[in-house]
């Protein structure tokens, strides 16, 4: 009998917390800026999807990706517009072959942008509110935390710290209205 009440309380607890996963995950979705994936995976529902395939092959730099997507893709706000051309400029060209590895799923194949990196990488150790969603700094100061001793070792490339940086500078400080209360800590 207390052997099924463990069980039962177990089950529960794991049960609850996947729930709360749930609902932080769905938060992320609701206040965080899109970052560049998003953004570029919302590319394929314009008319201008068959343009993908080609920019997965084109390396560019910041500007001339802003230059392209202003010519382009004119749906695009000034701040999406400078966050797809960070991400573009960092990420692309895919590796060969990337897309085919990924089973042909094109999400799979790209590389996380800087929101997700933020979502998953900041909260182990601190405030994802104080500890970065209030806080202002160009790319150069986003770059700089990593040298710091306890962001030295984090588990990231230089790629991904470099989408993290720029995400950051583009996307930060949030307005702390902007964010969930519940993640106001």
């Amino acid at each position: 009998m207390i052997a099924r009440i463990n069980i039962s309380a177990s089950l529960l607890a794991a049960s609850l917390a996947m729930g709360l996963s749930q609902a932080i995950a769905q938060e992320d979705e609701a206040f965080m800026p899109k970052g560049g994936k998003t953004l570029f995976l919302e590319l394929k529902d314009t008319p201008r999807a068959a343009e993908l395939a080609d920019i997965g092959h084109s390396s560019h730099t910041e500007a001339e990706w802003r230059s392209y997507l202003a010519e382009r893709h004119k749906q695009l706000g000034e701040r999406e517009a400078s966050e797809l051309a960070a991400y573009l400029a960092v990420n692309f060209p895919l590796p060969e072959g990337a897309v085919q590895q990924a089973g042909n799923d094109i999400a799979a194949a790209l590389p996380p942008d800087g929101r997700e990196l933020a979502w998953t990488q900041c909260q182990f150790c601190h405030s994802l509110f104080s500890g970065y969603l209030m806080q202002q700094r160009d790319v150069q100061g986003w770059r700089s935390i990593f040298l710091s001793p306890f962001h030295k070792n984090l588990k990231m490339t230089a790629q991904q710290r470099e989408t993290f940086a720029h995400y950051s500078a583009i996307n930060m400080p949030m307005k702390p209205a902007d964010v969930p209360a519940e993640l106001h800590y």
